[in-house]
């Protein structure tokens, strides 16, 4: 039955949100597509989401119409749980540098899952046009707080750039697929010479 948006008083208009439930379902699906996207790349079948996300192929038609909606999606879910990751971490870890170090290997995590969807990030497709600046704003502000509490708690050297150690960062996972390449290993080498000594 249609349903008239709900108005608070002053007349302007709620949107509704999502249940909670309807969220969680839709969280795990992009958890499963971002999953497959890695095996199997961008191109993988629908039918490979649905059934690792344990849905019908129905269903992610319903939510994402065509596979680009669907690719934004991952992306955009992968940026939000990184971003969202940092305050969470900077409250419940022992120290700031331990905060940016799981932080960090939460962003190597996110590199691996955007590296599935390089070939379509950079197609000319226009839905993908901003997701670049989307992913600046939303984390390297976080990066930079982690940077400021373990750098104001005195464990590494202060005035260390964000954008810059994120590209840096980046640059050593772009081998990650060479089975004698350990890019965790080299990142830990760059947390480490960040230490204050």
């Amino acid at each position: 039955m249609f349903r008239l948006p709900t108005c608070q008083p002053g007349g302007s208009r709620v949107t509704p949100r999502k249940r909670a439930d309807a969220r969680r379902n839709e969280a795990a699906l992009l958890e499963a597509a971002a999953e497959v996207f890695v095996a199997a790349g961008v191109d993988a079948p629908v039918r490979d989401i649905a059934a690792r996300a344990g849905v019908g192929v129905g269903t992610i038609y319903r939510h994402f119409p065509t596979r680009a909606d669907l690719i934004v999606a991952v992306y955009r879910h992968q940026v939000e749980a990184c971003a969202e990751a940092g305050p969470t971490l900077l409250a419940e870890r022992p120290s700031p540098h331990d905060a940016l170090a799981s932080w960090i290997d939460l962003f190597v995590d996110f590199l691996v899952t955007k590296h599935g969807l390089a070939a379509a990030l950079h197609s000319d497709d226009a839905a993908f046009q901003a997701l670049h600046s989307y992913f600046l704003e939303r984390l390297v502000p976080v990066c930079a707080e982690l940077l400021d509490a373990a750098a104001a708690a005195g464990e590494i050297v202060a005035d260390l750039d964000a954008l810059v150690l994120m590209q840096g960062i980046g640059n050593l996972c772009i081998g990650a697929d060479n089975p004698r390449y350990d890019a965790r290993r080299m990142i830990a080498l760059v947390l480490a010479g960040m230490r204050v000594r």
